[in-house]
């Protein structure tokens, strides 16, 4: 039986690792709700109406945290006693700061013409994309395969940097066909 002290890897039954099967994830989700959602309980006690609203919602956190890398692979540095604690620990790599000056600079210059900067946001975007993707690439064997905490802390940091600026990237975008 599972427990709510489990942490959402046991939860869905999956290895504790950064690498994991999305679509096993969504059935092993869809089971666990099936079981615990709340319409199954309607006629039940309200004690046990509570609890499996309790279960619901733990299901459905742990989904959306295994689902996301970024944020699996903060889950995962917590479990190693290392909470990410982006509001209180901003230190990151100066070249990785020096960087996204770069990119909030060429973005905001961008921003004043969209029209007229339409590819070279639209080529931002992509770069944006690529280091996302190297990230990615290096978290997964920093997590799977080493083991280091340390590197994936600041991975991680940066990752959480790289899916911000993406949104600001896109609304810039959005803004083109406005």
């Amino acid at each position: 039986m599972i427990s709510v002290s489990d942490n959402y890897f046991v939860l869905f039954g999956l290895p504790v690792r950064f690498e994991i099967d999305n679509t096993e994830l969504q059935k092993r989700f869809l089971k666990l709700q099936s079981q615990v959602h709340p319409d199954r309980f309607t006629h039940a006690p309200p004690t046990e109406q509570r609890v499996a609203l309790q279960w619901a919602t733990h299901v459905n956190e742990a989904f959306h945290i295994l689902k996301n890398p970024v944020t699996r692979a903060a889950y995962w540095c917590e479990l190693q006693g290392q909470a990410v604690h982006t509001k209180k620990n901003t230190a990151m790599p100066p070249q990785f700061l020096m960087r996204q000056m770069q990119w909030y600079e060429t973005l905001e210059e961008l921003s004043e013409n969209p029209q007229k900067n339409q590819q070279a946001l639209k080529n931002l975007y992509q770069e944006i994309q690529w280091v996302e993707k190297n990230l990615l690439a290096q978290l997964s064997v920093c997590i799977d395969t080493n083991h280091n905490t340390v590197t994936a802390l600041e991975l991680t940091k940066e990752l959480m940097f790289i899916e911000q600026f993406q949104k600001n990237v896109k609304s810039a975008i959005a803004k083109i066909h406005i």
